[in-house]
């Protein structure tokens, strides 16, 4: 009877865990509470650098802004990168994407008229593998949007190297960009990505969207999306606005 009890315990325990990593995500934030939205981790920003305001928004009546000042959140540099700072919020881990399944992301952005044109590396939203440790600790993010010198890009990384899937050099200051991303991470040749910048798109690729086991990964990965502010270290401080973010696991029928 005590045999039978447990292995009961253990299927109702194993169809519950089963159930909750089965749970289809859906989420979103407009960031008109007062305070964060717990979808948002903010161990890679300060607090001084986020607040809630209501000068400048998308929709309703309030947008996130966040300030990077030198010294926010830094890292050393090494062999391979310079010293870097950031302000970012990134997502839950409940939240991490899974290979081979497919997401809509939505979010827009607003780059004050005023912010600096500088040639430092920054990145201001990005899609990052999680790494278990060792080799693949400082790999470069998968997917990255990039402004520098005046130049908005985006990049994809993977085992094979770095490319540019989009840039303009079209003045993107003092507008809102209102991103629409769909993406399957994969390391077969299923892997996508559709984005559109403001209803246009922009990228339409099809291939690997991941980094191997080679370079020091599991054979069943997960993703994480990050958006705000990093840069390599510099004295002037940098401001953007964030508003209207959703996340949609999006289901096949």
């Amino acid at each position: 009877m005590r045999h039978i009890l447990k292995w009961s315990f253990l299927l109702v325990l194993s169809l519950f865990t089963q159930a909750c990593s089965q749970r289809e995500i859906n989420v979103k934030d407009d960031f008109e509470a007062p305070g964060l939205s717990k979808i948002w981790s903010t161990d890679r920003m300060t607090a001084h650098s986020f607040e809630i305001q209501s000068v400048i928004f998308r929709k309703g009546h309030h947008a996130a802004k966040i300030t990077l000042r030198s010294g926010d959140v830094s890292e050393a540099g090494n062999a391979k990168s310079l010293p870097t700072e950031r302000d970012e919020l990134q997502e839950k881990e409940s939240l991490f994407s899974s290979e081979g399944v497919e997401y809509e992301y939505r979010f827009s952005m607003f780059i004050p008229e005023k912010f600096p044109i500088v040639k430092t590396r920054l990145v201001i939203a990005q899609w990052k593998q999680v790494c278990p440790g060792g080799i693949c600790s400082d790999d470069s993010p998968i997917i990255a949007i990039r402004y520098v010198a005046g130049k908005l890009f985006i990049t994809h990384t993977t085992d094979t190297g770095r490319d540019t899937l989009f840039q303009t050099n079209d003045e993107i200051r003092n507008r809102w960009l209102d991103f629409r991303f769909r993406i399957r991470f994969s390391k077969q040749n299923n892997g996508k990505i559709e984005a559109y910048l403001n209803d246009k798109e922009i990228i339409n690729y099809k291939g690997v969207l991941s980094y191997s086991e080679i370079r020091g990964y599991t054979s069943v990965n997960r993703y994480y999306f990050k958006m705000g502010l990093y840069r390599d270290i510099m004295t002037e401080p940098m401001t953007i606005y964030l508003d209207e973010y959703s996340k949609q696991e999006i289901v096949k029928k």
